[in-house]
């Protein structure tokens, strides 16, 4: 670095103070001759020697460019070395440096200005003093954009004076205030914190600058509402100022599902109380009662303390290990069954005839089984009633027709009401036929009762496996007995006289 001189000065000192410092540092004259920079005043505009910035003020402005933040550019009297020379001091001047032909900026400077006076005070030397500050003002650029373009609100306010410098798009939608509503004014004057759940501890953290942990709020809106949310404060510098930024979690979704969830729940558990069908929901793992509707209450004679103590095994509801072996098969393949047979026992005793049925619903985080329980004892003596009076009247068939004593049969043999077959594309003998195969005769036996010859029985067998579609004489069996096969004497009787 050559040494520098001024008129009558030897300023080899100064040289030495400020070539070491990371501020840098441009010494021009009363008469506009840029006389000395240091090492680091070169670097912040891209050279590596002093003619390189200009040998005058007015060269310099020929090779940069500058410009405020605001993206106006500097006249000539604006320019730093220029307000210097004429004899203006300023502390703080920020502007963007750009070479000449240059469309984006290099540099961001910081300046102020130092005036060294002779032994008559007269101005001899002036000297600018910058600060690159690139990189603070990147990195603010990038906190700038990421602040608004995160979807989450949020607000920032100066600790100074507690007023908001910064609002989000996320806030004003959440909130439905305008920018104009928020910045400048304080914490207070929108309630930020307003119905905290501990407002001692957020305003003085607040006052303090330190981190306000996520507490629930009412938030004050426009024309009077409020909004439930999450606010929570981190203490950032910003600008070279401390700020809070406070950021919120709308909770006013999460309040409407709640009360949806809340009216839900409400609605099934009325509808579980009303039930006219007994209904109770029990545990997954050894099916042991957790509650019940007063239906139930009412078939078993239980009280709502006295079910909690019971099971479906102590009900008799799934009696022997094969049963149970059963019903948890029918959990684990199915998610549960629908209308068994049952016999419940009562807390008298009483056994009565149930249908029951089961699904696996979730409840309070975990699975449980919702049984349902239907009395179906009167029905069953009414069908007790009804075979009754069949077998009565079937006692004397000559008057009725054969369709008609097949359907009465078909009421009458429990097993045929679980499998509603037509049975009428079969003539009479070969119904008969069929009887007598279901009793275990061979064509022999069936020729000899029927007192036809053993090729008609041939026959009939071979019809009745082309009507029915099966081919093997047990499979034969298998259908008709599914459908009330062998039929009684009497019956066989109708049918070969049909």
């Amino acid at each position: 670095m050559p040494a520098l001189h001024h008129t009558g000065v030897d300023l080899r000192r100064l040289q030495q103070i400020v070539s070491g410092l990371t501020e840098g540092v441009i010494i021009v004259s009363p008469e506009q001759d840029i006389l000395w920079a240091n090492e680091a005043g070169l670097r912040m505009h891209g050279v590596e020697r002093i003619p390189d910035l200009g040998k005058t003020i007015d060269e310099y402005r020929s090779r940069f460019r500058l410009r405020y933040r605001n993206n106006h550019w500097l006249d000539a009297p604006d320019y730093p070395l220029e307000r210097v020379v004429a004899g203006q001091e300023f502390s703080e001047v920020i502007v963007e440096v750009l070479r000449d032909g240059d469309e984006e900026a290099r540099w961001i400077h910081q300046i102020r200005s130092l005036v060294l006076t002779d032994s008559d005070d007269n101005p001899d030397l002036l000297v600018l003093v910058i600060q690159d500050v690139s990189l603070r003002f990147e990195a603010e650029e990038r906190f700038e954009q990421t602040f608004k373009a995160n979807p989450a609100p949020a607000v920032i306010c100066r600790l100074s004076d507690q007023r908001f410098v910064k609002v989000n798009a996320g806030f004003l939608e959440m909130t439905g205030w305008e920018r104009e509503d928020v910045l400048g004014h304080t914490v207070y004057d929108l309630d930020v914190l307003a119905d905290v759940s501990d407002p001692g501890l957020a305003k003085q953290r607040l006052r303090e600058g330190r981190t306000i942990p996520q507490m629930q709020a009412d938030l004050h809106l426009p024309g009077g509402g409020r909004k439930l949310v999450i606010v929570g404060g981190q203490p950032i510098d910003l600008n070279e100022q401390s700020c809070m930024l406070f950021t919120f979690a709308d909770l006013e979704p999460r309040r409407r599902i709640e009360g949806e969830l809340r009216e839900s729940e409400q609605r099934a558990h009325r509808t579980f109380e009303l039930a006219p069908i007994g209904m109770a929901v029990a545990t997954l793992d050894g099916h042991r009662f957790l509650q019940a509707n007063a239906a139930l209450l009412e078939l078993t004679g239980y009280t709502a303390d006295d079910i909690k103590q019971q099971t479906a095994c102590s009900l008799k509801l799934v009696e022997g290990a094969s049963a149970r072996a059963e019903v948890e098969q029918a959990m684990h393949d199915h998610g549960g069954f629908q209308a068994r047979d049952a016999c419940l026992q009562r807390k008298d005793g009483e056994r009565i005839d149930v249908l029951i049925s089961t699904g696996i619903i979730p409840m309070h985080g975990s699975d449980c089984v919702l049984w349902v329980i239907q009395d179906i004892a009167e029905r069953r003596r009414s069908e007790r009633e009804l075979i009754g009076a069949i077998e009565t009247v079937m006692r004397d068939t000559n008057w009725f027709s054969r369709t008609i004593v097949e359907k009465l049969a078909n009421l009458r043999a429990p097993s045929a009401q679980h499998y509603v077959a037509e049975v009428a594309s079969l003539t009479g003998r070969e119904r008969e036929t069929l009887s007598l195969m279901c009793e275990g005769l061979d064509d022999a036996a069936v020729a000899a009762a029927m007192g036809v010859s053993r090729n008609t029985v041939r026959n009939n067998v071979a019809r009745i496996y082309g009507k029915l579609g099966v081919n093997r004489r047990s499979a034969a069996i298998i259908w008709a007995r599914e459908r009330g096969f062998p039929l009684p004497s009497s019956r066989r009787s109708v049918a070969k006289d049909g």
